[in-house]
């Protein structure tokens, strides 16, 4: 049984799963578990939700059931595979040997039956993850960013106007963070809310960067450093 705790926050780097089984119970039990334990996690419910979330979205890892209505694990990984290795860890009640045979011969990486233990899914998980080549980087990233009078301090996740601290809400430094690491770059507010862990309701996201643009905006009617991108979502400019 997987225990059920009060909604945790996962790290801003935490590595990001896409938990795809039409079973929506234990999809959010899962969740509120793998959170709590260093994951950062978004849910689809079938294969079709699948596809759409990893449109918009990038993920490190997919946990993916196999009997889904439509179509299935097996046949989702299968496309998958044509043009990505994104790791795959098949969590199923199909547990006979020919099914787990037939999940990696389509490019799974692990295969973990149902009913499984949780704290040995957090280690399969780890184990996969730890396999990863580690990414290119060819810049060193900043440190801080300038916003006007405004300083963001990316390790501490802490704002300064003039040296004095601006106080922010946990969703609020969640949600200026995210945009802080894509600078430059129309974030989607599908992909805020689930870097920022709003529950799944996107118009949070606009309620945060209009209290986001209170405290750094000179003019909140024409941002000049968390500007809005129509039909996207939102892209940080700093000096």
């Amino acid at each position: 049984m997987i225990p059920i705790d009060d909604e945790p926050q996962p790290p801003l780097a935490a590595p990001h799963l896409l938990i795809v089984d039409d079973d929506s119970r234990l999809r959010s039990v899962l969740k509120r578990y793998l959170v709590k334990n260093g994951f950062l996690v978004t849910e689809a419910s079938d294969a079709g939700d699948a596809r759409a979330k990893l449109k918009s979205l990038e993920f490190d890892l997919l946990i993916l059931d196999v009997m889904m209505p439509g179509e299935t694990g097996f046949e989702l990984l299968t496309h998958l595979r044509k043009d990505t290795r994104v790791p795959v860890l098949m969590l199923t009640a199909m547990s006979e040997p020919s099914d787990r045979i037939n999940g990696l011969e389509r490019g799974a990486d692990d295969y973990l039956p149902k009913p499984f233990e949780p704290r040995e899914l957090v280690l399969r998980l780890r184990n996969i993850l730890a396999r990863l080549p580690p990414p290119m980087t060819t810049v060193e990233p900043v440190a801080a960013l300038q916003l006007g009078d405004c300083a963001l301090d990316l390790k501490r996740g802490e704002l300064t106007r003039q040296g004095a601290l601006v106080h922010l809400t946990a969703g609020e430094q969640a949600l200026l963070l995210a945009l802080a690491h894509h600078v430059g770059e129309p974030v989607s507010r599908e992909a805020l809310s689930a870097y920022s862990q709003f529950s799944g309701n996107e118009r949070t996201v606009d309620v945060q960067i209009t209290r986001l643009r209170r405290k750094i905006e000179r003019d909140q009617k024409y941002p000049r450093y968390l500007q809005t991108v129509r039909g996207t979502g939102y892209v940080l400019k700093p000096d």
